[in-house]
């Protein structure tokens, strides 16, 4: 199974290319529009700032070939926030693939949201074999707000989408490579059973 991993200078890179060592997998970290094109599972990971970012993606056409693509498609983290239409961060119009706004989480709040929280997951087939609500790891500063293509939330004094599903499209905020079983069971899910 060739599994891409888009490159497109966001962190965490090599958490989610050891996570897919784990599960017996070698992720290919490329920008290279016919690689990702042509992977069965694509994966757009990613901690870092929404407007750089999105610069990066439009400057190599990266932006089109996202919303092209048809295999099964996993957004992590900042990658979630990117296949939103709007960031607060930056004022960023983003990818579009999900109908969610991103905002940065209230003021009095403290920011970023850090550590284990619950998600409530519902019936769809990314999470099989996960036990709801389910904890997972979080690190971030702005959220999306909950859509039609919510499929688990998260409260953190306000509630925001966990987990997003749009035809071959998921995406998850927290970081299923640092979430223990429930993490590895969604990597699982979506490498092995869409």
């Amino acid at each position: 199974m060739q599994v891409a991993v888009i490159k497109y200078n966001a962190g965490n890179i090599k958490s989610v290319m050891l996570a897919l060592k784990r599960l017996g997998l070698e992720g290919n970290l490329t920008d290279n529009p016919d690689e990702i094109l042509n992977a069965d599972r694509v994966i757009f990971p990613g901690q870092g700032e929404a407007k750089s970012a999105m610069k990066y993606l439009k400057e190599r056409e990266l932006d089109k070939v996202i919303q092209s693509i048809e295999n099964p498609f996993l957004g992590i983290c900042l990658g979630l926030q990117l296949l939103c239409s709007h960031s607060e961060e930056g004022d960023t119009e983003c990818l579009g693939v999900f109908d969610a706004n991103v905002k940065k989480f209230p003021n009095e709040l403290k920011v970023p949201h850090m550590g284990w929280n619950i998600g409530s997951l519902s019936e769809d087939i990314i999470f099989n074999g996960i036990q709801s609500p389910a904890y997972f790891y979080f690190v971030h500063s702005y959220y999306a707000e909950l859509c039609d293509q919510t499929i688990s939330e998260t409260e953190y004094m306000l509630p925001f989408s966990n987990v997003l599903h749009k035809d071959n499209f998921y995406a998850i905020q927290p970081h299923p490579e640092k979430s223990a079983e429930a993490g590895e069971q969604f990597l699982k899910n979506f490498l092995f059973e869409l």
